[in-house]
């Protein structure tokens, strides 16, 4: 009797209020399934609070083609050596989240997205102080790109854990602070730099991003009980086709993401002619059409196709858009492929997560498996700015190989993807996934 007992105790699903009535939401429902809240002021109040997260975490890596200009300008460096700054800062932000996703799970999250936060904060300050090249490195690249990645993954985690038949939406919505914030940097260093200089337009764009994370550490709420138990990596995970063959998907798209990003306003400036503000016009555009691109992607991706269907379309467009960059020639052109280009970025930036979310059935998993792929996919961003430049560099300053290179490992990526649909449902084109 009193085994029985017990037994029903331990099968009986744990129980945590999450708004302000008396009523409390399980975390699974008596099948056993995932169930929760989907909905509530403060479900709702961690997309906030995530989304100002991606507002420093992406926003500022997104603005460094302002900083790739300058230092090329001003220090007389190749373009190739300036993308390491960037490259680092990318790769370190993805490459922690396998740490940061397992403190996440183990009930860390708050810890992690403070000191993060603080440490990002800190590398942007003294930025501000650098005059040389390995001391803008260490502090942009290096201390920024810790604190970055050791927040970011923790935030996603938590935010994932409150949806599910929501999530995509939730995720993309969230996602716009990357958008969001890749305009304030880049115009708050861009457009001071003539007025204050640049240490004090750094210094301007760093008392921004502490006021904006620390608005989001008093929002942000973890939901889920900590995971202690557990190894860092669920080696398990690369056995399943489907996660395996989207990892893939993932490096190649982030191999090639972060090309334009850098290198946009560089092309303005050198290939079509733009002045130096004149060129940052197109960060800021390609970055504002990326704010209803990620909503509009996350709507369709949750209600009509499906996350990973819809990566796998943004991969494609992406890689076309990629490809008609090189018929850019002229002024008026270059505007309109910022536009379009801001609404392929966005589409992919905005689904990925959504769609990562959806191969992952255990929610207490869910950091350790992100930051498995965001690990990995560092890698890529590492490696995938230098590269660039390294092409346009023995090119003799022609983008041509470079945006032939782009768009191929987009369609790299969409190749994977849709490898991994296939191992999911087979060739079932109607099929919803």
């Amino acid at each position: 009797m009193v085994a029985d007992e017990e037994k029903a105790v331990r099968s009986a699903p744990v129980e945590r209020t999450i708004s302000n009535t008396d009523a409390p939401v399980p975390y699974h429902d008596a099948d056993g399934n995932f169930n929760p809240p989907d909905r509530g002021l403060l479900a709702w109040s961690q997309v906030l609070a995530t989304l100002l997260i991606n507002a420093m975490c992406w926003g500022y890596p997104s603005a460094f083609g302002v900083y790739q200009l300058y230092y090329v300008e001003t220090l007389n460096l190749p373009s190739s050596q300036v993308s390491w700054i960037g490259s680092i800062q990318i790769f370190l932000t993805f490459g922690i989240c396998t740490v940061s996703g397992r403190l996440s799970d183990a009930g860390y999250t708050r810890h992690c997205v403070v000191g993060g936060c603080g440490l990002a904060v800190l590398g942007t300050f003294m930025v501000s102080l650098a005059t040389k090249y390995w001391q803008i490195f260490l502090a942009q690249g290096v201390c920024t790109g810790l604190g970055l990645g050791i927040a970011f993954m923790p935030a996603i985690t938590t935010l994932s854990s409150y949806f599910k038949k929501n999530r995509a939406f939730a995720l993309a919505i969230a996602a716009t602070g990357t958008s969001v914030g890749s305009i304030i940097f880049p115009s708050i260093v861009q457009y001071l730099i003539p007025k204050v200089g640049f240490p004090w337009a750094v210094r301007c764009a760093a008392f921004v991003a502490l006021f904006i994370v620390g608005i989001a550490n008093l929002l942000l709420k973890p939901y889920l009980p900590p995971r202690k138990a557990g190894p860092l990596v669920e080696w398990g995970a690369f056995k399943e086709r489907t996660y395996a063959l989207f990892t893939l998907g993932a490096f190649c798209n982030f191999y090639t993401l972060y090309f334009g990003f850098f290198y946009i306003n560089s092309y303005a400036r050198t290939v079509i002619g733009f002045s130096s503000q004149e060129a940052v016009n197109m960060i800021l555009i390609a970055n504002a059409l990326g704010i209803p691109a990620r909503v509009v992607v996350g709507y369709l991706a949750d209600n009509v196709l499906g996350p990973i269907n819809m990566y796998l379309i943004a991969l494609c467009y992406f890689g076309t858009i990629t490809y008609v960059w090189m018929t850019i020639r002229t002024r008026v052109a270059m505007y309109i492929f910022s536009v379009f280009y801001g609404l392929a970025v966005g589409a992919t930036q905005g689904v990925y997560v959504g769609a990562l979310a959806s191969l992952t059935s255990d929610p207490q998993k869910m950091g350790t498996r992100f930051g498995m792929v965001s690990t990995l996919s560092g890698f890529a961003t590492l490696a995938g700015p230098p590269t660039v430049g390294a092409i346009i560099d023995q090119s003799g300053g022609d983008y041509k190989w470079a945006q032939v290179w782009g768009g191929t490992l987009a369609f790299g990526a969409a190749l994977a993807v849709f490898a991994s649909r296939t191992a999911a449902v087979g060739l079932k084109f109607k099929a919803r996934l």
